[in-house]
């Protein structure tokens, strides 16, 4: 069931704006603009509705925060008001409203601006969703990766903790795909990316097609040991699948993984890790592939050393 956020600070109208809609969603009162505020950040809505005139903060000025913020600036808010008023509801438009409401409120007209908004909102985050993930294998794309990623990198720092990312790729593709035809290609990156995603499943892992036959993955809170170790199990359940390859070069599909693990510091660079991880994906083929390398600590702090200003490279 869709959830809907009211912010209003009469009990009595905001209870009676639920009654029409209750049987249809999950509705939400709060009653001050700053619990709206709060509530609308911390939980997932598909709508909010907004008072106009309340006191201390008022609608406007409420709109205007959720317009900054990036986790509510794509919910629909339709503010509700009292005031028939041209220019008010311009401002508020201008402002990112969708929609107007006035009080009294008619029942069947309430229902059918919900409604309307509530579906297009649905619309646009399934079209969203779509152009952020990979068709071919169901995982992220690089564009939900290079969004993301920035988002969990700076809470992995504000908390402090262990941050890894690694680069995966199928060793001899274009050899694979040389002899068996794209269309078999197409089914060992499928399922090479159904077994990465199977050990990288918890809320703090995240896996995302690269390009061609590379995936990129990041996990947080986890010990660089521990990374190493879990990533051992995704290259030798990807062997264990026993896709055969072109003997030539192996017996079956196989991946190399390159990684590194750091607890990110406010302000360090994400995408100086991540060439970290690719390079150590390069020592992993060039060693002999069908293998993981993780960056050591001197290893990282001569990367650390080179990402400053004015030192040698």
């Amino acid at each position: 069931m869709e959830k809907i956020l009211i912010v209003d600070d009469s009990l009595l109208q905001a209870t009676q704006l639920k009654a029409i809609i209750k049987d249809e969603y999950d509705v939400t009162i709060a009653q001050t603009a700053e619990d709206g505020l709060r509530r609308a950040c911390d939980e997932d809505f598909s709508l909010i509705l907004l008072d106009v005139v309340m006191p201390e903060m008022d609608g406007f000025t409420l709109l205007k925060k959720l317009q900054e913020k990036h986790v509510t600036q794509n919910v629909p808010v339709i503010l509700i008001t009292g005031l028939a008023d041209a220019m008010n509801e311009q401002h508020g438009l201008v402002l990112g409203a969708v929609d107007y409401i006035t009080k009294p409120y008619i029942p069947l007209i309430v229902k059918a601006r919900v409604n309307t908004h509530v579906k297009l909102y649905r619309y646009r985050r399934q079209i969203e969703e779509q152009s952020m993930t990979d068709q071919l294998t169901g995982v992220a794309n690089r564009r939900r990766h290079d969004q993301y990623s920035l988002t969990k990198w700076h809470e992995a720092a504000h908390l402090g903790i262990p941050f890894s990312i690694c680069m995966l790729d199928i060793d001899h593709f274009k050899v694979y795909n040389d002899t068996f035809g794209h269309p078999a290609g197409d089914k060992v990156i499928a399922a090479v990316a159904k077994t990465i995603s199977s050990h990288l499943k918890r809320s703090t892992d995240f896996v995302a097609r690269y390009g061609g036959e590379e995936f990129v993955a990041f996990s947080m809170g986890e010990s660089s040991k521990e990374m190493f170790e879990h990533l051992q199990k995704v290259r030798q359940d990807i062997e264990d699948l026993h896709i055969p390859h072109n003997p030539t070069v192996s017996e079956w599909v196989t991946v190399s993984i390159g990684g590194v693990t750091v607890i990110p510091e406010m302000g360090s660079a994400y995408d100086r890790y991540l060439k970290i991880a690719d390079t150590m994906l390069y020592d992993a083929k060039k060693g002999g592939r069908n293998q993981v390398v993780w960056a050591n600590e001197q290893l990282k702090r001569k990367f650390e050393k080179q990402a400053k200003p004015g030192a040698d490279v």
